[in-house]
């Protein structure tokens, strides 16, 4: 199966492929060109509670399986993905515009987390507690039941796999919402679940978010909840999973996140690792993009105009291409953000440096196109240096006094990642420890190593992922009092 104008994507739920009970179905866009690729459908309310109700009722006989089988079932799904991987990867390329290059990384992450969190398993442990000299006192740790995970469009198919495997090993059944513009990979993972997995461990439905996500967060069988995005989303869930029931949730979501130069660095290495920590192969939509670039006013023009020189050199071009270093905005939502945050820039008075517009060419006629823009002179005030952009627009500033530029690396409602570059490590551990984020470079930007916590400070979100909290978050603690 690939995708086309003919493609039709289906949900999985209770082990079959089906359409929605109405019947609706919701267009996919290539982002590059503006043309529909295929379409999926778009659940309702009762199609959730189906979903629902499966994974509720297949959970028991999953959670009864002990943990070397259900990591066989995992090692099995994994590989598939890996066997249908190239497949599975141009369809995400086509589907979200995301370079094809680094997301052959997404494809093998997808695998691989299927396989790490099945080899965490037997970590999760209880406790015996010496409470009294007479009786025994444990601790064990419990599935919830149903875990639902609400996936991202940047990296759909990396986000559903991890949203399967730490809840699957924990003896959770899964329903997973797919995002509502990138959903056409989301059908092959559903029909791999389906060949893999028993009916009903694993449900896919697709659909909006005001309609399919709210349904799911509101479900009363549903106590835990994840979910990666925005902010004002993220709050949203808050407040409709609060009105139904006491529910668990992880949130991780946006960032502006800062990007701190000292004096002392050595001006190449750290130009470069600017430009890397924007993400332009996923067109800097990423959450974890290091957007805010504070410069020592010692350096600060020389490390400009190398960043400057660096982003004008990477020219968008068709995602398919192995050479390309960016392709277009997500969809048209997107790029009208992006478009109208850089009118704002230009509006309050930053120095545009390069970029700012649709690239020249017939080629970028249609589709959601933005060139990878710097700006400087960027003022605290400014909404670029204050508002997450998710997208390729740099906002650079220099500073003089270290406190000050703390205060203002600090002053927003994000805490997602930040990177501290000097080659004082005492200076460069003090900024780590000072600053309010969750994921901290130093001489380092953008890399997510393995088992390390990934999660935000502030509004940048709540919980961590892709670690061992995460898995032990799929469970929940009984203690149990033995009277001897």
């Amino acid at each position: 199966m690939s995708a086309h104008p003919q493609f039709r994507g289906h949900m999985l739920i209770g082990g079959e492929l089906v359409a929605s009970g109405s019947n609706k179905w919701l267009e996919s866009v290539d982002p590059s060109t503006e043309e529909k690729i295929g379409e999926f459908p778009a659940a309702d309310a009762q199609d959730v509670n189906k979903a629902v109700s499966a994974a509720d009722n297949a959970q028991p006989a999953w959670a009864a399986l002990d943990i070397s089988q259900r990591a066989k079932y995992l090692h099995q799904l994994a590989k598939r993905i890996r066997e249908r991987g190239d497949e599975l990867l141009h369809t995400e390329v086509l589907d979200t515009g995301n370079t094809i290059t680094p997301m052959r990384g997404d494809i093998e992450n997808a695998a691989w987390q299927l396989e790490w969190y099945s080899g965490l398993a037997t970590e999760m442990k209880g406790e015996t507690v010496p409470a009294t000299t007479k009786n025994l006192h444990l601790t064990v740790r419990e599935p919830y039941g149903v875990v639902t995970r609400i996936v991202p469009f940047n990296h759909p198919l990396m986000f559903a796999a991890r949203g399967i495997a730490g809840p699957l090993i924990a003896g959770n059944t899964v329903v997973i919402k797919p995002p509502e513009t990138s959903s056409l990979s989301s059908s092959i993972l559903a029909e791999l679940c389906q060949e893999v997995l028993p009916p009903g461990t694993v449900n896919i439905v697709t659909g909006t978010g005001m309609s399919t996500g709210d349904a799911l967060v509101r479900h009363p069988l549903i106590k835990r909840i994840v979910f990666t995005g925005s902010v004002p989303t993220g709050m949203a869930i808050q407040r409709s999973a609060a009105q139904v029931g006491v529910k668990e949730i992880t949130l991780e979501l946006g960032g502006k996140n800062a990007f701190i130069v000292y004096p002392d660095v050595d001006i190449e290495k750290v130009s470069n690792a600017i430009v890397a920590g924007m993400n332009f192969g996923w067109s800097s939509q990423s959450c974890g993009s290091t957007s805010r670039v504070m410069i020592h006013s010692s350096i600060y023009k020389q490390v400009l105009h190398a960043v400057t020189e660096r982003v004008a050199q990477i020219k968008p071009c068709n995602p398919m291409d192995p050479k390309s270093r960016m392709g277009p905005m997500n969809s048209k939502h997107q790029l009208d953000r992006v478009n109208a945050m850089i009118a704002s820039a230009i509006k309050e008075g930053a120095t545009l440096m390069t970029g700012g517009k649709r690239p020249d060419g017939k080629d970028f006629e249609k589709g959601y196109w933005v060139e990878p823009t710097v700006f400087s002179d960027v003022q605290p005030q400014m909404t670029i240096a204050r508002e997450e952009i998710f997208g390729p627009v740099l906002a650079v500033s220099s500073w003089d006094d270290e406190t000050q530029v703390m205060n203002v690396a600090n002053s927003l409602e994000y805490g997602l990642t930040a990177s501290i570059w000097s080659n004082d490590i005492t200076r460069a551990l003090t900024a780590a420890r000072k600053i309010q984020a969750g994921t901290v470079w130093v001489n380092g930007v953008g890399t997510h190593f393995k088992g390390t916590p990934y999660g935000g400070y502030k509004n940048s979100g709540i919980g961590r992922e892709s670690c061992m909290e995460e898995l032990l978050s799929y469970t929940e603690v009984k203690a149990i009092q033995i009277l001897l």
